[in-house]
């Protein structure tokens, strides 16, 4: 074998790869096929340069060569690989490369699985990792994807450090979806002028981590490198439920990536590979686009979300779900407090009334436990009604729900038992997450290793027997705490990162098994609002609730921005009307939810005549275009929203050429706006609430021209094509 360089990938994404069989295989250049180097000697040796193996690994004994500061790059066991092969597949519109690589003095070999599918520029990668010796490896890293010279494209003379802006998307609870750009410099990730004396670079980075059960309780596991001058962009996202890592550098007058699930440094997580052992990398997924910039790039991931996600009719009937808990009841139902309830939502026009926490409870209504929250909070697990709340059982309630023509759901937490559940004295030790032989407790609740099979048996019982008691056939999955690095695991052994990483991707195979089991249940996910937003989750479960937010007026900052990680037919936005409410705030509260899924709660069951009519008439007209969702492609023609903008717009395009538009005055802001859109139409309100509007096309601004006189009102546009 000889050196080679290998094109490979669609017509949309290609890959330039080096295959060495003196040493390991390197990503060279990632992009469009017309925008990939040309394959000649002295060009590829110059990337190659900067480039990083195929698959950046760190095992202990062997560490990292040079002086790479915090980095996850260099590691010596990276640098012995040689390329073995490489094979090529299709398997219908995917295209698929495995690249083989070995190491003589350990007897590891590793894997690399590319996937591209036609039509999206988006390149999926994981690698697999394979103990061929005789002895064990203590794996301490091993990278998901690796690629360097992202500053190809600058023109010369002009600096990675200014040329070159990053992404990034802080996800506080209650105030998800905060992206925010600044370049590499205003990042912190400097030139400093090494590389000219033989060194790498600044042995600098720019890290995102998560440490935890909650994947987005800090950051989404996305971001986005992108061309100040050009729009070129290269979004990522990577594709696991627990704890992951991101890292840029600069690297010989260039800029690498590296993405990664748990790591030994970040998240004590090591792996010992005994001799015939595997282990395979947690998910990430790549798109570049050559311009439009961040928001060019996410039309590409939808569209990767899409095609990679478990098929349910819940994604194609997206059904109105009332919840009794959001400025509703807040935990507290009874079969007095459901009742009109119930009535009230299936008059609105609710589809799916579900159940929310409390219903388990058996102390009195209104009892304090741990950290200010109801009594029930560190007794869960046992999910079996309560006999006080309910004393003509839950079927009562649950029968009136069908008979309203609506289907019933019930909230689970189904991870967590409190300390005092009865369950917690019945379970084996080993089923809990564990440090040192002690069983983890945070907020009063023990975490189930999903491993074990009581911890599984468990669940299952639970799931089976509600659905055959109660004939439920919606569940709202919620996760209330983050458990922290991971457990030693069932037999003390594990590293407790790998503990989690083990305990993750069980609860990912829990969550298709039931799915197999009961193919039309709908599984909501959920975990404290948004703290759980990531394509592991949502490759599986139709329908995602994205935050907490309790204040109606800061939801459309939330609501806009959720498409950058959560497709519309999937993003549950709550909608909860009160009787205080005047018709601006009304029509706000419900805009904010009707380019998503419409979580309907608060109190309808005490609003006027007038303003259950509103409800309707925004259910109403939703129900009217909601097919579409499902293939809408969302942008934002006012920029992402910050969180104080005073005008903010969503704008998702379908594909019979008809745009939405919501839009939403808030305080402080001016009367009128003009809203820039690539192409015009005939506007025409869709809904809205409280003083009317009169959106026109203007043909010399390119824009629509929209004045709301009331602060804190919104309104839904159509344009349909010209």
């Amino acid at each position: 074998m000889t050196l080679t360089h290998l094109r490979w990938g669609s017509d949309e994404l290609s890959l330039l790869i080096s295959l060495d069989p003196s040493g390991p295989a390197r990503l060279l250049a990632v992009g469009e096929p017309t925008g990939l180097p040309h394959a000649n000697a002295d060009l590829c040796a110059r990337l190659a340069r900067r480039a990083l193996p195929l698959v950046e690994i760190q095992a202990a004994g062997d560490g990292r060569l040079g002086t790479s500061g915090k980095r996850h790059v260099d590691g010596g066991l990276s640098r012995r690989l040689r390329c073995v092969s490489h094979e090529e597949g299709v398997e219908g519109k995917v295209h698929t490369l495995r690249v083989r690589m070995a190491d003589e003095v350990t007897g590891l070999r590793v894997t690399t699985m590319f996937r591209t599918r036609a039509g999206v520029p988006v390149v999926h990668s994981e690698a697999l990792v394979e103990n061929a010796g005789d002895a064990p490896v203590t794996l301490e890293y091993v990278s998901s994807f690796a690629l360097s010279n992202l500053a190809r494209h600058l023109p010369d003379g002009e600096s990675w450090e200014d040329g070159l802006s990053l992404w990034l998307a802080p996800n506080p609870w209650s105030g998800e979806f905060r992206w925010s750009r600044a370049t590499l410099g205003e990042r912190g990730l400097y030139d400093v002028g090494m590389a000219a004396y033989g060194q790498t670079g600044s042995k600098n980075r720019v890290a995102v981590t998560n440490t935890g059960s909650w994947s987005s309780s800090e950051y989404l596991p996305m971001g986005c490198l992108e061309e100040m001058a050009t729009g070129r962009a290269l979004l990522w996202q990577i594709e696991h439920n627990g704890s992951w890592h991101a890292e840029l550098g600069d690297r010989f007058d260039d800029v690498y990536l590296t993405l990664s699930g748990p790591t030994d440094r970040e998240h004590q997580w090591r792996r010992r590979l005994d001799p015939g052992a595997e282990f395979r990398t947690v998910p990430a997924a790549l798109a570049v686009v050559p311009e439009g910039g961040l928001e060019a790039a996410v039309g590409a991931l939808t569209a990767h979300r899409r095609a990679t996600r478990r098929p349910h009719p819940d994604l194609v009937q997206l059904p109105v779900v009332f919840n009794d808990f959001m400025n509703s009841l807040m935990g507290e139902p009874t079969t007095g407090a459901l009742l009109p309830l119930v009535d009230a939502a299936a008059d609105a026009g609710a589809e799916v009334f579900c159940i929310d926490a409390g219903w388990y409870d058996a102390e009195p209504p209104g009892t304090v436990g741990p950290g200010g929250v109801p009594g029930w909070w560190d007794a869960v697990g046992e999910w079996r009604e309560s006999k006080p709340r309910f004393p003509g059982g839950l079927s009562e309630v649950i029968d009136q729900i069908r008979e309203r023509g609506m289907v019933p759901g019930l909230w689970l937490e189904p991870e967590v038992v409190g300390v005092r559940s009865e369950v917690a004295g019945a379970l084996p030790d080993e089923a809990f997450f564990r440090r040192d032989g002690v069983r983890l407790a945070e907020w009063g609740r023990h975490q189930l290793d999903l491993r074990h099979p009581a911890a599984r048996k468990h669940l299952d019982d639970v799931v089976d027997r509600l659905v055959h008691d109660y004939g439920v056939g919606y569940l709202k999955l919620d996760y209330n705490i983050d458990i922290g690095p991971g457990t030693d695991g069932p037999t003390g052994t594990d590293s407790p990162g790998d503990g989690l990483l083990g305990h993750n991707r069980a609860y990912l195979d829990w969550l298709d098994s039931v799915q197999d089991r009961h193919p039309g249940l709908v599984l909501e996910s959920c975990a404290a609002g948004g703290s759980r937003t990531d394509h592991a989750i949502l490759s599986r479960l139709p329908i995602h609730s994205i935050t907490d937010q309790q204040d109606f007026r800061l939801i459309p900052a939330i609501a806009a921005a959720a498409p950058t990680a959560v497709t519309p037919e999937q993003g549950a936005i709550w909608a909860y009307p009160q009787p205080w409410h005047t018709d601006a705030e009304l029509g706000t509260l419900l805009v904010s939810a009707l380019l998503g899924r419409v979580h309907l709660s608060g109190r309808p069951d005490l609003l006027s005549n007038r303003q259950m009519a509103l409800v309707q008439d925004a259910l109403t007209v939703y129900k009217t275009y909601r097919e579409l969702l499902p293939h809408a492609r969302p942008h934002w023609p006012l920029g992402l929203p910050c969180w104080r903008d005073g005008w903010l717009a969503l704008a998702l395009d379908t594909p019979d050429g008809t745009t939405l538009l919501a839009l939403w005055r808030r305080e402080g802001a001016p009367e009128s706006v003009t809203v820039p859109l690539s192409a015009g139409g005939h506007p025409r309100v869709l809904f809205e609430a409280g003083v009317r509007t009169n959106p026109e096309w203007d043909e010399d601004r390119k824009g629509l021209q929209v004045s709301l006189p009331v602060e804190g009102s919104a309104v839904l546009v159509a344009l349909d094509p010209s």
